[in-house]
């Protein structure tokens, strides 16, 4: 029998949640849909652990340091190994999705035609994490 999967749920790892969370889902629109019990830390009250969900896309966000471990500032290693991360969104107008998300004072790429067909904009969550919002050029998804 083929294996048949339902969904995807990427994990990636963020130095500061409340911030990470604040990105994605006041200027993104993903709602927490589970998140693991708050904890008491030295940088402030927040989960380690959530699972996030804008439409048909799913995410998985977990604090990449133990409770009371997190260096002061970011770590420029860590940060940098996360260009080579890229997450790519599915979307129906990547026009209105360039106005929205400009508006909302993301900086974010004009949108482009790729070599592969698919016309694209590019933007950077808090960690480095690459973000693709794409649709086939051309044409609108469904």
């Amino acid at each position: 029998m083929p294996l048949q999967v339902t969904g995807l749920c990427p994990l990636i790892q963020v130095f500061d949640m409340p911030a990470s969370v604040r990105f994605y889902c006041e200027l993104l629109g993903f709602e927490v849909v589970q998140a693991s019990a708050e904890v008491e830390a030295p940088e402030g009250r927040y989960f380690q652990w959530c699972w996030l969900r804008l439409g048909p896309a799913n995410l998985m966000l977990n604090t990449g340091y133990d409770v009371g471990d997190r260096p002061p500032t970011r770590e420029a290693w860590r940060q940098s190994a996360h260009a080579d991360t890229g997450l790519y969104f599915g979307c129906v107008d990547i026009e209105a999705a360039h106005l929205s998300l400009r508006a909302r004072g993301l900086e974010v790429t004009a949108p482009e035609d790729s070599g592969h067909g698919m016309r694209q904009i590019w933007l950077h969550d808090p960690d480095g994490y690459l973000l693709c919002f794409q649709a086939p050029t051309g044409s609108r998804m469904v």
